[in-house]
């Protein structure tokens, strides 16, 4: 598996999700990306974004509970993969192509109030 950091850790922390009555319950099981549609220059000349698909993999658990004993039995599970849009890559400029147009990320570090030398 994934070392336990960016996009994996945040499905982490995110999965499992259950639902308020306890009679199914959301994993994530693994991601992945698939290669760009298009590459860097046509997506200049096409006026698109350079991207990948992200696809997830999820688990659906269903659970029988027992009125009685409040047993949970597994009644079904489901896998099934989820497109979850599509991600901007970086180039090899270290630009990303937004829409046709080559950009650049600003860092937003603000000045703080005080002396300037």
């Amino acid at each position: 598996g994934r070392s336990d950091e960016g996009l994996q850790a945040v499905f982490r922390s995110v999965f499992p999700i259950s639902d308020f009555s306890g009679t199914s319950m959301l994993e994530f099981v693994r991601y992945e990306f698939e290669p760009p549609k298009y590459d860097v220059d046509e997506c200049r000349q096409r006026g698109m974004t350079f991207a990948a698909p992200l696809k997830v993999t999820l688990r659906l658990i269903v659970f029988d509970i027992d009125e009685e004993t409040g047993a949970k039995s597994v009644k079904d599970i489901k896998e099934q993969d989820v497109y979850m849009g599509d991600i901007p890559l970086m180039t090899m400029n270290g630009t990303f192509i937004v829409n046709g147009t080559e950009r650049v990320i600003v860092s937003q570090m603000h000045r703080s109030p005080g002396v300037f030398f």
